[in-house]
């Protein structure tokens, strides 16, 4: 399957006619959204709202296949690291291991000699003062495997899976041109304390173009590098990171040739980031955009007060997920 992450994908739709500085604004107040503390049903409605925006698009569903594996590679990282970093005190171990102190929906399983055991300890009310809930933990040498690990690798995949998909309806919908000009509107106020907005929005604009060029020659990289007997999917590890060295190096130095070309070639059509210009395409917007920018912002204001717990004033039973998983403010 073709990678169509960053690649300007010309279709008739209306997030495509939308005024480029509405969408970006879109984008930013959905970002924004996201990075709420929200809990898992907070994220399914920001995923409900994009995979509305992909239907809106007409961009196809496999664009949003294509994005799981690096994400899936970043959710197995974030897991392990928590595996080290997450644990319950040592205190709290030893306070249960003092059979004076056995609770009802406490176990302790100890396993000898491997040290190994597993504590639960969801639906407790009488945990010692300071302590939270902190549910099921397996210990395997020096690494303690948890609900709260898991929870917390899902959430952050969750979160970067939503924002990398914002950024491909961004970049599908919008040409580098309209994109650069966007952004340099909306820079416009930093001029008055002297930041070249121009050249800022440019080199934006340049870096989102640049990423579809570069995946593609990644992969040209990697079939040339495999005609040649090297295979960085199998093997052992050491095997791998040398087959990776031999794709990232090439690859920085593609980037480089390319970044000079680019330079070589703007210099020779008389590019000066610094003179006055003009525009020959100008933005007007239209009422659908300026809607579709409320509903972004509706959104936000929506999951601002729900990560508050005020829409329960307004009888909303909307219940998060985390609180039902006995994960609430385990983050």
């Amino acid at each position: 399957m073709r990678v169509t992450f960053g690649r300007y994908l010309p279709k008739n739709s209306i997030i495509h006619a939308m005024d480029p500085r509405f969408k970006l604004v879109m984008i930013i107040l959905l970002m924004v959204s996201i990075f709420l503390p929200i809990g898992f049903t907070g994220y399914i409605i920001c995923a409900i709202v994009i995979l509305s925006l992909f239907a809106i698009s007409k961009l196809s569903f496999r664009m949003l296949l294509g994005l799981l594996p690096p994400v899936l590679f970043v959710f197995l990282v974030i897991f392990i690291m928590n595996a080290f970093l997450t644990h319950p005190e040592a205190s709290l171990i030893q306070y249960f291991l003092d059979p004076a102190n056995a609770t009802p929906g406490i176990w302790i399983n100890e396993s000898g000699n491997a040290g190994q055991f597993l504590v639960n300890m969801k639906d407790v009310t009488n945990l010692p003062d300071g302590y939270q809930n902190i549910g099921l933990f397996y210990k395997m040498g020096p690494a303690w495997f948890s609900e709260k690990a898991l929870y917390n690798a899902l959430i952050m995949s969750f979160r970067i899976y939503l924002m990398i998909s914002l950024t491909c309806i961004l970049t599908a919908s919008t040409s580098p041109l309209q994109l650069t000009l966007a952004i340099e509107d909306l820079l416009y106020p930093l001029k008055w304390i002297g930041i070249p907005v121009y050249i800022l929005s440019m080199i934006i604009s340049i870096a989102l173009r640049m990423i579809p060029t570069l995946i593609d020659e990644a992969g040209r990289i990697m079939k040339a590098q495999s005609s040649r007997g090297i295979d960085v999917h199998n093997g052992k590890l050491k095997d791998k990171v040398k087959g990776l060295t031999s794709l990232i190096i090439p690859l920085l130095v593609s980037a480089f040739q390319k970044a000079e070309d680019l330079s070589y070639a703007m210099e020779a059509r008389g590019y000066d980031p610094y003179s006055k210009r003009t525009r020959y395409i100008q933005f007007k917007f239209k009422t659908a955009d300026l809607m579709l920018m409320l509903f972004a912002l509706a959104v936000m204001v929506f999951l601002i007060l729900y990560s508050f717990g005020v829409l329960g004033l307004w009888h909303i039973n909307l219940p998060r997920l985390d609180t039902i998983l006995g994960l609430k403010n385990t983050l």
